[in-house]
């Protein structure tokens, strides 16, 4: 199950669990709409795999099955590039 996090990675700007503006990759790295087009070109700076836009859990699983609450704010790897 998606732990659908609640942050950017690269810009920390907050991604709600029902967000169109949430980009993943297959291990789950998160990333706004902005820094995955702009700064990444859709490519993951973790493990250089695919972003795609994340998928919303409805309302209904998300009761049953939260989002995550845990941050992951790494910007010093948009300066490896």
């Amino acid at each position: 199950m998606l732990e659908l996090r609640p942050g950017c990675e690269c810009c920390d700007f907050n991604l709600s669990p029902d967000s169109t503006e949430a980009r993943i990759c297959s291990f789950e790295c998160t990333f706004c709409k902005e820094c995955a087009e702009t700064k990444l070109h859709n490519k993951c700076p973790n493990c250089g795999g695919e972003l795609v836009q994340r998928p919303r859990r409805p309302s209904a699983a998300l009761a049953k099955h939260p989002a995550s609450i845990t941050r992951t704010y790494k910007p010093e790897k948009l300066n490896q590039k």
